[in-house]
């Protein structure tokens, strides 16, 4: 009866023993596998941060070079960038737990979504400017040759005024000098003898011009003697920085028809020789022509 109640007892023991030890094993089963659960998720936690990390320097990245190509929006582009690099110093002192890292995460879908609005504006915007400068450009060669045309048109104007100016000046032809004896009846003879001679007549013929300006005509004649002596008034007159010392000078009423001029110089003791006579229209020689007394 002992024997039977020890048996009972240890069979109790030893099955206890067994709970004992199957509950021990499954603890340590658990135990176990929450540690391993724990390290995954930490290591999981750790690569997503990195990861999570890399995209913003990505996105800090793509700011740079926006902001180094063109200065279109620079303000925004700035601010915007400011924000990420705050957002990657605060990830990387994070402790980097699940909930802060879906907080940095949903951090940086904000801001990328922002950076891709901002980036599709500065494209439009990149756009425009370039059809402005297309524009421009065109414009610019419209000027360009419409200022090449102004400066033919200029030309072909100064060029056509040279010629009306030219078109305008009258033509003096036919000048002749002869030497005349003075009668005391009044009668002129002709004669070639500067000892004879005490008048010398001076004729000459301004052209018919239908575009010249009608109305008085000056013109500046010069006779110039064997000995270079200037003859007549001797007066002198100056055009500018030309000075011209001449004989006489005859008005002529120009109505844009031909016109036949003639002009006397008295004088005494003309030289044997070689004479010149001028005919100016202010500054300018018109028609010069010489003759000779022996």
């Amino acid at each position: 009866m002992e024997n039977q109640n020890g048996n009972s007892k240890l069979k109790a023991i030893v099955a206890i023993l067994a709970i004992l030890l199957v509950g021990s094993l499954v603890y340590i089963f658990k135990l176990t596998s929450d540690a391993k659960t724990m390290e995954t998720t930490v290591v999981e936690t750790k690569s997503e941060k990195e990861a999570v990390l890399k995209d913003l320097e990505t996105l800090k990245a793509t700011y740079d070079a926006a902001l180094a190509e063109n200065s279109l929006m620079t303000d925004d582009l700035i601010e915007e960038r400011a924000k990420v690099e705050k957002l990657i110093a605060e990830l990387k002192t994070a402790k980097g737990d699940a909930a802060s890292l879906r907080k940095y995460k949903e951090q940086y879908k904000q801001l990328e979504g922002k950076m891709k609005n901002l980036m599709q504006e500065v494209e439009v915007l990149k756009a425009q400017n370039q059809n402005l400068t297309t524009n421009l450009d065109s414009t610019k060669v419209v000027l360009e040759d419409s200022k090449k045309y102004n400066q033919v048109l200029v030309g072909q104007n100064e060029e056509l005024a040279k010629t009306v100016e030219k078109g305008q000046k009258l033509s003096v032809t036919n000048l002749k000098t002869a030497a005349y004896k003075q009668r005391s009846s009044g009668k002129q003879v002709e004669t070639d003898k500067a000892s004879r001679a005490d008048i010398l007549q001076i004729s000459f013929t301004i052209a018919e011009n239908a575009i010249a300006k009608s109305g008085d005509k000056v013109y500046y004649v010069q006779v110039i003697d064997a000995k270079n002596n200037v003859l007549g008034d001797k007066a002198t007159i100056s055009f500018g920085e030309t000075s011209l010392t001449y004989s006489f000078t005859t008005t002529v009423n120009y109505e844009n028809k031909t016109v036949n001029v003639k002009e006397q110089l008295p004088g005494k003791d003309f030289a044997k020789g070689t004479y010149f006579v001028n005919v100016f229209d202010k500054g300018e020689l018109v028609s010069k022509s010489s003759f000779s007394l022996r």
